[in-house]
């Protein structure tokens, strides 16, 4: 696709590094960035030539927050619906609820988490509301020693959204989730690192190149199969009830991969060479119930 907000290129290993492009606007969230961001990841990111993904700001910024210079609800939401929590559940995916009441930044981190493959955040400048929310569903931060990280929803009368309440606490714990979204304070790059956000912190020139570096690392003589899988199964399992389900669906995903990238891994090992798989990130197994 052609986007009028993102830029994207890949390299020979299959890094994409997809860059939020209106540098004019601090790359500010509009709509038109929401339903780029939510296609490429629901579509062109499952491209088999994209392996990982490093998503990245262009000029200062890495997302300075929703544009709050558009006319109306800047949201882009339908104030005329007002639909009960029973209404809303039972057709949140259909009109007028569909465009009208859901929010815009879950609609990229759902499509974003559902993404069998890494997906890694070079924090290059400010990252504020939406900025500093959308990265939450990825698998990995890296930030600039000139990040500004900002959960600052309380300023503006709003709550935190793009299911940051799902994802912040099981990052940082929620205590440290709390006191950042009470406090709704712009965090430098050493106390989001000190929270436990950040894996680590580069000069602005090295950033970009860290996080390039990290995602080859992943995918690189790697089962895009069993990389995939292994993203479900860490995601899935750390809220599961008991550790029962972990083995359930561990013994699945051990099952279906034995029979075919594992059995070219183990060939490899033993011969000492590279392996040369072939399994798809777009076809996995199925190893959880359907929901």
């Amino acid at each position: 696709m052609t986007y009028q907000t993102l830029t994207c290129d890949v390299d020979e290993d299959g890094v994409a590094t997809l860059r939020l492009d209106r540098p004019d606007a601090l790359n500010a969230f509009d709509l038109t960035m929401a339903r780029e961001l939510e296609a490429f990841f629901t579509t062109d990111a499952h491209d088999e030539a994209i392996r990982a993904i490093v998503v990245t700001g262009e000029g200062k910024a890495f997302c300075a927050g929703m544009d709050l210079s558009a006319e109306g609800n800047v949201f882009g939401l339908d104030e005329s619906v007002a639909p009960t929590p029973e209404e809303f559940r039972a057709a949140y995916d259909r009109a007028p609820h569909q465009d009208g009441v859901r929010d815009t930044g879950g609609k990229v981190t759902l499509a974003i988490h559902a993404l069998p493959k890494p997906v890694i955040a070079a924090i290059n400048g400010a990252a504020v509301g939406i900025g500093a929310t959308m990265t939450l569903a990825m698998d990995i931060r890296l930030v600039s020693t000139r990040a500004r990280v900002g959960f600052v929803f309380g300023r503006l009368g709003i709550v935190p959204e793009a299911c940051s309440s799902w994802f912040l606490p099981r990052l940082v714990g929620l205590q440290q989730a709390l006191e950042w979204v009470y406090s709704a304070d712009v965090l430098d790059a050493e106390a989001v690192h000190a929270g436990g956000l950040a894996r680590s912190i580069h000069e602005p020139e090295d950033l970009v190149p860290a996080a390039q570096e990290l995602a080859r690392s992943f995918v690189v003589d790697r089962s895009p199969v069993a990389l995939g899988l292994a993203k479900q199964l860490l995601y899935r399992n750390a809220a599961a009830d008991h550790p029962l389900e972990a083995h359930l669906t561990d013994s699945l995903a051990m099952y279906y991969t034995s029979l075919e990238d594992g059995k070219e891994g183990v060939a490899a090992f033993r011969e000492k060479r590279a392996p040369h798989f072939t399994g798809s990130a777009s076809r996995l197994p199925r190893i959880f119930p359907q929901d």
